[in-house]
């Protein structure tokens, strides 16, 4: 258990909004003991432990007992038995798949199985001859607003208010592993999340499928989840977590995880700034929209959202610009961009996981001419 005891910790503290000081003085303790806990550089004894889960409002088990593994539970919850929680359960103590998870997504979940099996495996292969080449995790966030989490996680990574050009890679490097897979819209699935504690590893699966822009945003969504709702489960977002109409039936996490992608990928200073610049701060056409949804890489969709809140498109422009068509018009005015729609639909490895199979390649092969085998 591991650095995962002190984070539990930490989280249920955080829940009640307590300091380390308060926590401390309220059960008996110093605070440089519920510190060293915290860490995880010290250890509770069993009473300590269940004073600790006695204030803190939790049964000991939930600081004692290992969790199931995380696939375990996502691909026993796939073959209709219960157990993963489907992002946004009316009934998150009681987490169930969909019963219509159908054999197609339960296929796409074995190979997202495979594929972190696999990465991890490159990953210590990479290791034994090599500087190491494990993602160190982010910082788990905790009473925080989403518009103050997407603030300060773009502070932490030094990115000011400029458009994240890759937020696929951005989320690799930053301890999120992602696996792009084409899903069929009848499996319900759109993206998953998942933690495997005991190897501190987190992966995404996200639908090659759908547009390069709403990819982008299922990412940062998935990143949100990363960033705070680690240690919860693992996760699986159906396309109606992305929709405004559904998006507040589900559990709240799912529009908190909405809201920060929104001001992750597209900061409303910068959108502010393009407006006047670019449009002089007026109410924006169609084509405004489209323009701004090219430069901040999201989804026509997610932008229009973005401006409506932001007061520069009306609530009559916005029912409008949504019925329309935006890939023809954007082909229109501006053309496609070179190899925008080259992959999809198409598996995609991350370039980091590629990296890593060519150098464990090249490994084996070096081995071999030392033993004169080839």
């Amino acid at each position: 258990m591991q650095g995962v005891l002190g984070v539990r910790i930490r989280k249920a503290r955080e829940e009640l909004r307590l300091s380390q000081a308060a926590f401390a003085r309220a059960i008996g303790l110093s605070s440089e003991f519920i510190s060293l806990l915290e860490a995880d550089k010290r250890a509770p004894s069993l009473t300590t432990l269940n004073k600790i889960a006695s204030f803190l409002k939790k049964d000991i088990g939930y600081f004692l007992q290992e969790k199931e593994g995380a696939f375990n539970i996502l691909l026993r919850g796939a073959e209709g038995e219960g157990g993963a929680e489907l992002a946004g359960s009316a009934r998150p103590a009681v987490p169930a798949m969909p019963e219509d998870l159908d054999a197609s997504a339960r296929s796409i979940l074995q190979k997202f199985k495979k594929y972190c099996d696999d990465y991890l495996r490159l990953e210590r292969l990479a290791n034994r001859v090599g500087p190491n080449r494990r993602l160190e995790l982010a910082p788990l966030y905790t009473n925080i607003s989403p518009e103050r989490l997407a603030e300060e996680e773009r502070r932490r990574l030094g990115l000011g208010d400029e458009p994240i050009r890759d937020v696929f890679a951005l989320s690799e490097l930053n301890g999120c592993r992602i696996l792009r897979l084409p899903i069929p819209a009848s499996s319900k699935l759109s993206g998953a999340f998942i933690f495997l504690e005991d190897k501190e590893a987190a992966f995404v699966l996200i639908n090659s499928a759908d547009t390069p822009g709403r990819q982008a945003f299922t990412a940062a969504h998935e990143y949100c989840h990363y960033l705070k709702d680690r240690y919860e489960g693992p996760l699986l977002d159906n396309p109606d977590v992305f929709v405004d109409e559904y998006v507040s039936l589900y559990h709240p996490r799912e529009e908190f995880a909405q809201t920060f992608a929104a001001g992750f990928l597209m900061p409303a200073s910068k959108v502010r700034a393009i407006i006047e610049k670019e449009f002089g701060g007026r109410r924006l056409t169609f084509d405004h929209v489209l323009y701004l949804k090219r430069y901040f890489g999201v989804s026509f969709a997610a932008m229009l959202r973005n401006v409506r809140e932001l007061g520069f498109v009306s609530a009559v422009q916005f029912e409008d610009y949504i019925k329309r068509d935006p890939d023809s018009r954007e082909r229109e005015v501006f053309g496609a961009r070179a190899g925008e729609r080259a992959r999809a639909g198409r598996s995609i490895f991350s370039d980091r996981y590629k990296l890593l199979q060519l150098e464990v390649k090249r490994k084996k092969l070096r081995a071999l001419l030392n033993k004169g085998k080839i």
